[in-house]
Parts: C-alpha cells; sequence; structure tokens
C-alpha cells in the first residue's frame, strides 16, 4: 500500500505528494476545460503513468537478461473524448527502442509492456495503440 497526499491549492491547481519518498507534483486543468494548463492535468499524468509503467517492466525484464534499455523512449499521444462525460478515449505510445537489443529481446520486452500493471488496469473502453521503433536494434 502507498499513500498519496493530494492538496487543492486554488485555481484548479492540485499539489501531490508520494507518501513513501515525499516527492511532490503538481496538476492544474487542461487549458480547454477551464484551466491554465500550466502543468501535468490529471488525464496527462494517467497518460504518462502509462508509458512510464510500461519503460519501468520493460527495463525489469531487460535487466534480467543483461539487455541493455538505456535511451529508449516512450512517447504518449493522449485523446480525450470530444462529449461528455469527459474520458481519455485513445492513448498512442510510439516506444523508441535503444539501439544494441538482440532480436529476441523485441517479443519478450513487447509482451512486457502490454502486461504493465496500468495497461492493465486502463478500462477496456480506452483504445491503446503500441507501436515499437527498434531502429538499429538487433
Amino acid at each position: 500500500m502507498v499513500e498519496i497526499d493530494v492538496f487543492y491549492e486554488g485555481e484548479l491547481h492540485t499539489r501531490c505528494v508520494h507518501g513513501p519518498s515525499g516527492a511532490e507534483t503538481a496538476t492544474d486543468a487542461p487549458r480547454d476545460n477551464e484551466g491554465k494548463g500550466e502543468c501535468f492535468s490529471p488525464t496527462d499524468l494517467a497518460a504518462t503513468a502509462l508509458g512510464s509503467c510500461m519503460l519501468t517492466v520493460m527495463s525489469i525484464t531487460a535487466r534480467r537478461h543483461d539487455w541493455p534499455l538505456e535511451g529508449s523512449r516512450a512517447r504518449v499521444e493522449k485523446h480525450m473524448t470530444s462529449d461528455l462525460p469527459r474520458r481519455i478515449e485513445r492513448l498512442v505510445l510510439r516506444m523508441q527502442m535503444a539501439p544494441g537489443l538482440p532480436p529476441q529481446a523485441h517479443d519478450v520486452l513487447e509482451r512486457a509492456a502490454r502486461s504493465c500493471p496500468v495497461a492493465l488496469s486502463l478500462h477496456p473502453d480506452i483504445e491503446v495503440d503500441l507501436a515499437f521503433d527498434w531502429g538499429s536494434a538487433g
């Protein structure tokens, strides 16, 4: 169990404190929903969590196989519904993988990404469009 405290600061801003570490982040409502868009929105954090979780789980898997994952990145596009209720409709993830990964790593790492805890926690109505660019890997 992890506790996270979220404090409403006014003007549609929150301050979020990670209990175990004390690390902080903030949110603001997006410009298209009455906010100033000065930092991540709550739904931006959800989209970010998916990319971060995929890379984290892939890194755990890669470490077990001694595959170099440093330099890999995820680009996430968040698409919201145009109708109410407002919700995340689609997440597009493009994984740019570090060079030097052997071909046998590709399927293993893709399965790891698709089975990360955040991916498994998303509502099934959210479309996840996930693609990998292995570049010069292998």
